[in-house]
């Protein structure tokens, strides 16, 4: 456990890259991110889910910079960050978060965190509290799958890549009807995850599927929005709920969405989230 006080991991910063990014090495990886917003305000740090980057925040964006200082970043094996040798842990992938607060040279951040990020925002809650203000927990549990489908979704992606599990994964991201509605957002999502380094993808499957907060996950006392979708499969209400009885004085935002609600249901959920926010501020 994390004591009062900033971690002292190794962090070494490097100049700014292509796409706006900025990377900053913290422990063994370089981590890509980026601000939006006004730079006085308070940080709302945002990290992406599973086979995603950064771009999955785009529409949150907007909505929240007037209010934040927006901090996305990729976890390690994602998006623009790199990806040592696997596999990874959700202990890691926290220390990870710690580490680049530390390196921004901020003092506590509000944490929204989605699908497996979300994890890492349990982590934070048990582990790291002093370093939260807020904490949104977006369509997560606190044990997340089967052992064997991890299993089995990593064993395939090491010998085929990507390719072979993009229909499994989109199917059960978005609902049917968002997939007809919106192919041009489906397109999206599926160039993201097919641009995932494997290696780096099977290495967070394996934090994912190692994952287990049920036992500690009550400890957590940093004020709570759970966010879930009525249509979602893969982190289900039934799971949301264990998270609000566990978490004392959490909030709930339910919307109609399956995995991914801050895109599928992306006003919803920027409304509700934006709410909770400015009434933990005031």
């Amino acid at each position: 456990m994390l004591v009062n006080g900033r971690s002292n991991s190794r962090i070494e910063s490097t100049a700014l890259r292509s796409k706006g990014l900025a990377t900053l090495n913290v422990n063994d990886v370089s981590l890509a991110y980026e601000f939006d917003g006004n730079a006085g305000r308070p940080v709302l740090m945002l990290p992406n889910s599973l086979g995603t980057s950064l771009e999955l925040w785009s529409q949150q964006v907007q909505a929240f910079s007037g209010d934040f200082s927006v901090l996305r970043y990729d976890l390690r094996g994602q998006g623009e960050s790199s990806a040592p040798a696997g596999p990874y842990s959700i202990d890691q992938m926290g220390r990870d978060a710690v580490a680049l607060i530390d390196a921004l040279n901020l003092d506590r951040v509000h944490f929204c965190g989605i699908s497996m990020s979300g994890l890492i925002g349990q982590w934070l809650a048990v582990h790291a509290p002093h370093r939260l203000l807020s904490l949104i927990l977006s369509n997560t549990a606190a044990k997340i799958g089967s052992e064997a489908n991890w299993n089995q979704r990593i064993a395939t992606v090491q010998k085929d890549g990507i390719e072979p599990i993009v229909s499994t994964v989109l199917n059960g991201t978005f609902t049917e009807p968002f997939h007809h509605e919106h192919p041009e957002t489906i397109a999206k999502m599926k160039s993201i995850l097919l641009a995932n380094n494997p290696e780096g993808y099977a290495a967070c499957c394996a934090a994912v599927r190692d994952a287990d907060l049920r036992d500690v996950v009550s400890a957590a006392a940093t004020p709570t929005l759970v966010v879930y979708g009525t249509e979602d499969r893969s982190t289900t209400s039934a799971e949301a709920g264990f998270l609000l009885d566990q978490i004392k004085g959490s909030q709930a935002l339910e919307l109609h969405a399956a995995h991914l609600s801050n895109i599928e249901a992306a006003t919803a959920f920027n409304a509700g989230v934006l709410q909770f926010l400015r009434a933990t501020a005031a």
